[in-house]
């Protein structure tokens, strides 16, 4: 034992390899513990990591349970929201890709008349919403007496609702199959 002990013994060469000799699928199984940020920072690395990071078995896993009905809705807002200024509605490519998918869901996507938004936090894939004032039904109390819209512009909805009363609470009437 010592330097120069190996199988091949010391007068074998096998060449250089390089973390680009690695197969995808092995890359794909270290890359399903990573967040999403550190996936996209490992593919620059070289092509097989650029693959295998592109796989959707690896993002399959980072996308919430329902994200078929999320990406439903998104599509739709996409819809609506391009048109050319003159009422016609360009088509909106569908997405093939998990990764595309996932990245779709990452930027905010309104609904149920824009009161609402919703959208996935990009560092460990939760869902987040955003609801504004007209969108909630106050709880117990429904009297204008507890409640003050004002109007701001770092709101996102620019009427936002505070309660007036202490222990006053809020309950919104989401759409069914959003937090499923």
């Amino acid at each position: 034992m010592g330097t120069g002990s190996s199988i091949l013994g010391a007068d074998a060469d096998w060449g250089e390899t390089s973390l680009g000799d690695m197969p995808e699928s092995c890359v794909a199984a270290v890359l399903l513990n990573l967040d999403p940020p550190e996936i996209c920072q490992v593919a620059c690395l070289n092509r097989a990591f650029r693959g295998a990071a592109s796989a959707d078995c690896v993002w399959a896993g980072k996308l919430p349970a329902n994200y078929r009905y999320l990406a439903a809705l998104a599509a739709a807002a996409d819809d609506e929201g391009d048109g050319d200024g003159d009422g016609n509605v360009k088509p909106c490519s569908p997405i093939s890709t998990k990764k595309g998918i996932y990245a779709r869901l990452c930027r905010p996507t309104p609904f149920d008349g824009g009161t609402k938004e919703f959208w996935i936090e990009k560092n460990k894939g939760g869902l987040c919403m955003s609801i504004s004032s007209k969108a909630m039904a106050i709880t117990g109390i429904d009297d204008r007496r507890y409640w003050s819209h004002l109007v701001t512009e770092e709101s996102r909805f620019i009427q936002p609702v505070f309660p007036s009363s202490p222990g006053s609470s809020a309950q919104t009437h989401g759409s069914p199959g959003l937090w499923n």
